[in-house]
């Protein structure tokens, strides 16, 4: 008796050792994740195809906030099924439910939500807007949290620019960043996107001179490779970066990469997901 009861002490002993190692309560885990909108016309690729994999993906991950793009309304209730996600955002069209979201998920028994919104990238930003020379309507959705782990509370922000517009690029960053330093002018802010740009571009200066790239910084060397856009092709160059995490010195980045995770030889998105994993 006296040997299993050391026995089962010892196996309670390992289980929270491990629990503990994986899930510290120091870090967050920041994921951004252009998921591709529902389109039946993507075949194989479709989202009912895919859904299971981008779930599993995103868990096994472990992200602790999960940011995505181009999901409609379907895809955004999808992703919150079987998980403690609760998430702000709302279609791009109406602001409602209607158009694609730039919805930005949280782990509902870490973060508590204090207060959150979306503004449109145009130049009527509290309404549904198309602005510039953009081709569509763009969004940016954004929620402030406390983290009941290390009693901080910080702001997210999360957007999608126009794939067309180069002017709307432009304008879309300084827009952000006088949103930026109007809602969080002080605490520790996330930026996360698709930017549908490259790193030399004006696009991404300008939210350089307030916020820093996750992988300029990361004390680990970045992982994966430097494209992010595979277009469903396993064989992708992947050269082009166009998905970006941002941080100002509210956080410090211990890693950065971009995840390459696959299933028989198809990817879960057209795009790869990119993971930080920040310190305050």
């Amino acid at each position: 008796m006296k040997i299993m009861i050391k026995l089962s002490i010892a196996m309670l002993l390992v289980v929270t050792t491990a629990n503990a190692q994986r899930k510290p309560a120091n870090y967050i885990n920041v994921m951004s994740y252009n998921i591709r909108y529902n389109n039946t016309h993507d075949g194989e690729n479709a989202w009912p195809n895919r859904k299971d994999n981008v779930k599993a993906l995103i868990k096994y991950h472990d992200a602790d906030i999960l940011c995505v793009q181009e999901a409609l309304a379907l895809q955004v209730d999808q992703l919150s099924e079987n998980t403690n996600y609760d998430r702000v955002g709302v279609g791009r069209t109406d602001g409602k439910r209607e158009g694609e979201f730039s919805a930005i998920y949280f782990d509902k028994t870490r973060f508590v939500k204090k207060d959150g919104g979306t503004f449109w990238l145009s130049e009527t930003p509290e309404k549904p807007s198309k602005g510039w020379d953009a081709a569509i309507v763009r969004v940016c959705t954004w929620v402030k949290l406390h983290d009941k782990w290390n009693k901080k509370d910080f702001i997210v922000f999360n957007t999608h620019y126009d794939h067309v517009g180069v002017q709307a690029r432009i304008e879309s960053a300084k827009l952000i960043k006088k949103k930026i330093m109007e809602i969080a002018p002080t605490l520790p802010v996330i930026l996360t996107g698709d930017l549908n740009v490259t790193p030399e571009t004006e696009a991404v200066a300008t939210i350089k001179t307030f916020l820093t790239d996750t992988k300029e910084v990361t004390v680990e060397p970045a992982y994966g490779p430097e494209g992010t856009f595979n277009g469903f092709k396993f064989n992708a160059p992947l050269k082009e970066r166009i998905d970006y995490i941002f941080v100002n010195k509210g956080f410090n980045v211990q890693k950065f990469g971009v995840l390459t995770d696959s299933k028989d030889l198809r990817y879960p998105s057209d795009h790869l997901p990119i993971l930080a994993r920040l310190f305050f």
